[in-house]
């Protein structure tokens, strides 16, 4: 695994050195994510003002404006906090490294970056006013396309997407979440349909106050979403957080690291008695959960059975050789859950991107969206550790049960909405907003 980047340089066969290891795997492939789906979204957005489904805003711009007292004490108190996080990190990144997320969310840092970062705002700020003197502000107008708010949609979506991931992680981890709140929230456990709830509620009230529709929102956003998503989880597995399948028994560690076949159940059950911290992770309501696979002919193993080596959340037993921050591997093979989303959801926007122009009315290609991405995690949670719902006869995951509302909202959807077509917008243009 390569959970930071120190070990993705050193796989090119480059001696790294130490302070590269503060960049993170799933950090990177996470950024571009969110950088495909912004890409994407902003393709869909051109072509729809072209189609005249969305159009350009006109929005004054007032130049030349002294900053007000409570910009220059925001401002000032970001810039403190910008400082004293990244003089920590200059100054200890030896500690910081092995977890920069918890580091964040500490009150860890450099009291003298701090006041460095505030001291060069403040000069800033006074610099500006000195050039704008007594002149008085003035008004512009400028026509802003729809794609070009790509940066406002990112930073609205991420940070309520963000919240509601964290928020939706300690509801599936909730005994944990009770015995030590600060250490889940600063973890880097996300549940993506807890950000994907949130962020369409943000979303939502966002395109209000546009004046857009949301719908076709929705439909310029679906297949950027679901190439988010598979990206996501090639982050997931490259860096071995933790997010990955019940084990296979039908293989277990050797002494060296690699996985060989088990020679009997009682050898599997042995290896789990040894390792009761590693069982204890992959049990759920019903104890371990566990499958025999052996990969067929023609497979290789890593398709059914990886044990993640050098996994980032250091969970399972010591690797023998190893040094450094992150010299775990798993005593069992699991199932590479993420390798099957990644693969689902790229599949997934590749048909998406292919037919989104056959779709006319608003919503149709999002409802396709809802239902192929709760088919594949309604049918990748069979083979995912996680806590199962006792409702008698069914024991859904919180993951199966959001997944099977999608699944419905997207099917109801495809077969039963049929809204009108929408009328096209007629294009702005600065003239019509100038006084008579």
């Amino acid at each position: 695994m390569y959970p930071d980047f120190r070990y993705l340089v050193a796989a090119l066969g480059i001696d790294p050195p130490q302070w590269v290891g503060l960049f993170k795997t799933f950090g990177l492939l996470v950024a571009l994510s969110f950088l495909a789906a912004a890409a994407t979204t902003s393709m869909e957005l051109k072509r729809k003002e072209q189609e005249g489904i969305f159009k350009a805003d006109i929005e004054e711009v007032v130049v030349g404006k002294k900053r007000s007292l409570f910009q220059i004490i925001l401002s000032s108190v970001v810039a403190f906090l910008i400082g004293y996080k990244i003089g920590g990190i200059v100054t200890d990144y030896s500690h910081v490294m092995p977890d920069p997320m918890g580091y964040i969310f500490s009150g860890k840092g450099h009291w003298y970056f701090g006041l460095l970062t505030l001291a060069i705002n403040l000069y800033t700020i006074w610099r500006e006013h000195k050039k704008i003197g007594n002149n008085p502000p003035q008004v512009k107008r400028r026509i802003i396309h729809p794609h070009e708010r790509m940066g406002e949609i990112l930073t609205v979506a991420a940070l309520a997407g963000f919240a509601g991931a964290k928020i939706f992680n300690a509801f599936e981890s909730w005994d944990d979440f009770l015995a030590n709140p600060a250490s889940l929230l600063a973890s880097a456990g996300f549940t993506f349909y807890g950000g994907l709830i949130t962020a369409a509620i943000a979303m939502y009230f966002y395109v209000r106050k546009r004046g857009w529709s949301f719908r076709q929102l929705c439909d310029a956003t679906a297949p950027g979403l679901i190439l988010a998503y598979g990206i996501g989880r090639l982050g997931c597995q490259f860096a071995g957080d933790g997010d990955w399948g019940i084990i296979n028994s039908a293989y277990i560690t050797a002494a060296d690291g690699s996985l060989r076949q088990t020679e009997s159940p009682e050898e599997y059950r042995t290896v789990l008695q040894q390792n009761p911290a590693f069982a204890r992770d992959q049990a759920a309501n019903d104890g371990v959960q566990a499958k025999y696979v052996v990969a067929p002919a023609g497979l290789p193993r890593w398709a059914v059975a990886m044990n993640y080596p050098k996994n980032v959340n250091n969970v399972g037993m010591p690797l023998a050789g190893c040094t450094g921050d992150y010299c775990s591997v798993l005593p069992t093979a699991v199932f590479p859950t993420p390798i099957y989303e990644a693969i689902a959801g790229i599949l997934i926007f590749c048909v998406l991107w292919a037919v989104r122009k056959r779709f006319r009315r608003p919503l149709q290609l999002f409802g396709l969206y809802l239902l192929l991405n709760g088919l594949e995690r309604f049918m990748v949670e069979h083979i995912r550790v996680n806590y199962k719902y006792d409702w008698g006869f069914l024991h859904p995951s919180q993951a199966q049960i959001i997944s099977a509302c999608l699944m419905v909202a997207g099917a109801i959807i495809l077969l039963f909405y049929r809204p009108k077509p929408q009328v096209p917008a007629r294009p702005a243009t600065v003239e019509e907003t100038l006084p008579v």
